[in-house]
């Protein structure tokens, strides 16, 4: 029986041998070459794709800042291109652009990763393959109809809590950011923390630890570096974010930094002079891709902070 399949071996091990003096090794793994390539090729055009648009940026960009002082569209707090007495200072936008974000992330931060915990450590199966396709469902809803929801719906409610609110307000416009990013949370939090072995929780429970702390003391740290993704993705998407800000937070470029007063932000100011208010070439039009770039470099910064965050929390466990 041994001889024969050492024979059956050795005869197979020839015949492989034959067919690369026959064909060449190159022409047996050709498909294996081209679906490495069609990868590689996959990858580098996001790269392509991402210095493209920042090549764009910077170039329009540098036209902007020919007629505009570099200092004073940083430390202006006024912004007002459409205006006669035109000023160009970015500091309005972006105290609009962190607010707004920094609410939608009070509210999506804290009730994803609580979903997350249970749908991943507590919710039976059952339950929780009818909870996640609902939630993610959110995030197909198109973003105007969040800024709609924003404006008739949480705006007149909150003046209910908050007399005096102004109808177009940060914080209608945050509170609906944050729901809207939830599912990005919490989704991509709970596939994190399934992943992690069930040894860990196993010996978390042989301690004596309960599921809560094993929960927050051992899954949630163990699956930290796929929550800070989850989390630097709603960041993102959060900065990003159009059409809610445009339509509930009133597009008023004002200095301040109280979530209940109307403001406006990065992306509804792009919205705004795209709709063919100022000429193509003029310094108003061309204020957009200095806006664009300054969207990019706050975008760029927080994904690095929550790298270098990540990665310091990792090795401290």
């Amino acid at each position: 029986m041994a001889t024969d399949v050492k024979q059956r071996f050795e005869a197979t091990g020839v015949a492989a041998r034959r067919n690369d003096l026959l064909l060449g090794p190159g022409r047996r793994y050709w498909k294996e070459h081209f679906v490495r390539y069609a990868l590689l090729l996959a990858a580098l055009s996001s790269v392509v794709v991402t210095t493209g648009i920042v090549v764009i940026l910077l170039i329009e960009s540098l036209g902007f800042f020919r007629a505009v002082s570099l200092v004073d569209f940083l430390t202006d707090t006024m912004w007002t291109p459409l205006f006669a007495d035109a000023h160009y200072g970015i500091l309005p936008l972006v105290s609009g652009t962190l607010v707004t974000t920094a609410v939608a992330l009070a509210v999506a931060l804290p009730v994803g990763t609580m979903v997350a915990i249970y749908l991943s450590e507590y919710a039976p199966f059952a339950l929780r393959e009818v909870i996640k396709p609902i939630l993610e469902l959110l995030s197909a809803v198109p973003t105007v109809v969040y800024g709609y929801f924003a404006l008739l719906f949480v705006a007149p409610l909150l003046q209910k809590i908050i007399p005096g609110l102004p109808t177009f307000s940060m914080l209608s416009a945050g509170i609906v950011m944050g729901i809207m990013i939830i599912p990005y949370v919490s989704s991509l939090s709970e596939d994190a923390m399934r992943a992690v072995p069930m040894l860990l929780r196993e010996g978390s429970y042989a301690l004596g630890a309960n599921r809560m702390i094993t929960s927050l003391k051992v899954v949630y740290p163990a699956a930290l570096s796929g929550i800070g993704a989850a989390y630097i993705l709603g960041i993102s998407r959060a900065i990003g974010e159009t059409m809610i800000v445009a339509i509930a937070a009133g597009m008023q470029p004002d200095f301040t930094w109280n979530p209940a007063h109307p403001a406006a932000t990065i992306t509804a100011y792009i919205v705004q002079v795209s709709q063919g208010d100022l000429p193509r070439g003029s310094v108003g039009y061309q204020s957009i891709f200095a806006a664009g770039l300054t969207l990019f470099l706050m975008t760029l910064a927080f994904n690095i902070l929550g790298h270098v965050l990540r990665q310091r929390f990792r090795e401290a466990y």
